[in-house]
């Protein structure tokens, strides 16, 4: 199946309508951002069920100021005022909304520095009354946090059925619990969602005057386009499989136009027969997770690591995809170094699955990436527009510029992040560890640009830890308390930089923004006793065969410390300096792409096609 045939995998055919041909069908598909960075991935609030957002619904048509532009201070009004949420949970949602609609790097920059300037509370709530969302859509936004909503059944016992599991916190059960809910890349979960709850998300745009007294809409009731015109956050489509157009396009202009009841003297649609032509019409995301495992671009390699051959897998659907919905799905990189800069990764989602014992560059800027169910790893990447979330790792490191940072389902993970947001620290985090953004490459800087991330504000140091029942105060984070989000911030006495060990052109020379005080002194009094150490070797007045003996020692016991600590399979997988070249673009998917060559025992062994 080609990524271009947009026909759902389980039907051998594209649907048609009555009368047409296979060539002249439409289809519509669940969007596939939305769902996989707006939907905060833990059980929403009940206040931001069917019942109240029928309740905001009415209230935003008939309050000045909330229609159809919603401010923040609106916003908290209801939030606060209406459904009893925290501010800051309110503003958690807010700002991951503002994260997902197209603001260019040049308003997100100017935003970043006007919202750095801000030295209290009310200059920063001053600067946030100046945002502002489309109301339908946010609303919508809100809707779908339901994706993550747990079962009836999973509510009352604590887990999904049928399961045999114990209630036992060991790591690999908290895993299989917290997959289990991890819907977010899931296109299949997003077409059910939508096929299931589109009668609900209709209701949300009709107009106040059209409900029953209950609040339900009346069978009889319009749509207005410019309602259906918010539908776009969640669908798209196409006809004939041509460009993919936005949903209120498709209904009016297609051949759907009828099917949809569209009245161009009213400018609306009869509510149940725009559900019908919706429901008929729905299909699998052809961009999604699913065609691009059964149709996408791969790519894959081997490696031979003391004697048993790994294979890991990349798959993708950046030449076809439209923006918005280009991924990378890498799975399975076992015990090798992979390293990548490309415009073929720039502005793409990366979903890294499955891998052990890995070092992973990624040095582009990035759409989003999620690293889900890796161990023992090494993650570096390049700016990251949207968020960055790491879900049922373990022992995984993940360096970061990123417009937001999640970690969920995870133990002994450490993150070095440069955030203007709150890390979110979701349900099941055992030893998290956050530490100061400590790298860079030359273009780091041009990258951050470009996605309109910038040095301040940062808020690495200040998680927000998300609960099934809200926010959680950061003073529960103890030992006492074994079923709170468990973190800490990394004492400066064990932090050290990280070296890119590739060379590549570009004028960032260190790392942005520079490092808290308290981490550059403990980087500065390393240096000293370096500096001290190296001054006590040469006042020894050592002769040349002590000097060959001491140099001996000296290398056994770094090899010591080497194995001791993992760091030489790191080395080991390195290219030798004057061979390690990430070009800062490419053109061709051919093996000498940025290739990896792996190095044992100072020789090279292998290679690795990381193309893509």
């Amino acid at each position: 199946m080609s990524l271009q045939t947009f026909s759902h995998p389980h039907e051998p055919t594209t649907r048609t309508m009555s009368g047409e041909t296979e060539a002249d069908s439409v289809c519509i598909w669940p969007r596939m951002e939305p769902f996989m960075l707006g939907a905060l991935q833990v059980a929403p609030s009940s206040k931001l069920s069917l019942h109240y957002l029928r309740k905001m619904a009415v209230y935003v048509r008939t309050r000045d100021g909330c229609f159809p532009i919603l401010s923040w201070q609106m916003w908290r009004h209801i939030a606060c005022g209406k459904l009893q949420l925290a501010e800051d949970l309110a503003w958690l949602y807010f700002e991951t909304f503002d994260l997902l609609i197209g603001h260019t790097p040049e308003e997100r920059l100017e935003w970043a520095e006007c919202f750095s300037q801000c030295s209290t509370k009310s200059e920063l709530d001053q600067q946030r009354n100046k945002l502002s969302v489309d109301t339908l859509q946010f609303i919508l936004f809100l809707y779908i946090q339901q994706l993550n909503r747990v079962s009836l059944r999973n509510s009352l016992i604590g887990e999904e059925w049928p399961s045999h599991r114990t209630r036992s916190p060991s790591p690999s059960e908290r895993e299989t619990k917290t997959s289990s809910q991890n819907k977010n890349w899931d296109d299949q979960a997003h077409l059910s969602f939508v096929h299931s709850h589109l009668a609900e998300i209709l209701e949300l745009l009709v107009e106040p005057g059209q409900l029953s007294h209950s609040g339900q809409a009346l069978r009889d009731c319009q749509i207005s386009v410019e309602a259906v015109r918010s539908l776009g956050l969640l669908l798209e489509g196409s006809v004939c499989h041509r460009a993919v157009q936005p949903v209120h396009k498709l209904l009016t202009k297609s051949s759907l136009q009828t099917q949809a009841g569209y009245s161009t003297l009213t400018r609306s649609f009869p509510l149940h027969k725009l559900l019908s032509c919706l429901q008929s019409n729905l299909t699998l995301n052809p961009f999604g997770i699913t065609a691009c495992l059964r149709a996408g671009k791969k790519l894959a390699w081997a490696q031979q690591v003391e004697g048993a051959m790994k294979r890991a897998k990349i798959a993708r659907n950046t030449h076809t995809a439209p923006p918005g919905s280009k991924m990378v799905l890498m799975s399975q990189v076992f015990k090798q170094t992979l390293a990548k800069t490309s415009e073929r990764l720039m502005g793409t989602n990366i979903k890294i699955h499955r891998c052990s014992d890995a070092f992973i560059y990624l040095l582009s800027p990035l759409r989003s990436v999620s690293v889900d169910k890796c161990r023992d790893s090494t993650v570096v990447l390049g700016p990251v527009e949207t968020s960055v979330h790491i879900h049922s790792c373990h022992n995984v490191r993940v360096v970061c510029v990123a417009g937001r940072v999640a970690i969920g389902g995870s133990s002994h993970c450490t993150v070095h992040a440069l955030t203007p947001t709150q890390p979110l620290l979701l349900p099941g985090n055992t030893n998290i560890t956050l530490g100061p953004y400590h790298t860079y490459y030359p273009t780091l800087e041009d990258h951050m640009a470009s996605v309109g991330l910038a040095v301040v504000p940062n808020a690495w140091d200040c998680p927000l830890l998300l609960g099934t029942e809200g926010l959680m105060n950061t003073s529960h984070n103890t030992t006492s308390n074994p079923d709170s989000a468990f973190y800490r911030l990394l004492p400066p006495a064990e932090f050290h930089t990280l070296v890119v060990p590739f060379q590549m052109e570009g004028d960032t020379c260190e790392i942005p923004g520079g490092l808290p005080p308290p981490y550059q002194a403990a980087v500065d009094e390393k240096q000293k006793r370096i500096h001290n150490w190296q001054k006590t070797v040469m006042e020894a007045r050592l002769n040349k065969e002590q000097r060959r003996q001491f140099q001996q020692l000296v290398e056994i016991k770094f090899h010591e410390w080497l194995l001791e600590t993992g760091h030489r399979q790191e080395l080991d997988s390195l290219i030798p300096p004057t061979i390690a070249t990430l070009k800062a673009s490419d053109t061709t998917d051919t093996p000498q792409d940025n290739d990896t060559k792996h190095i044992k025992n100072g020789r090279a062994v292998g290679q690795s096609t990381v193309a893509c």
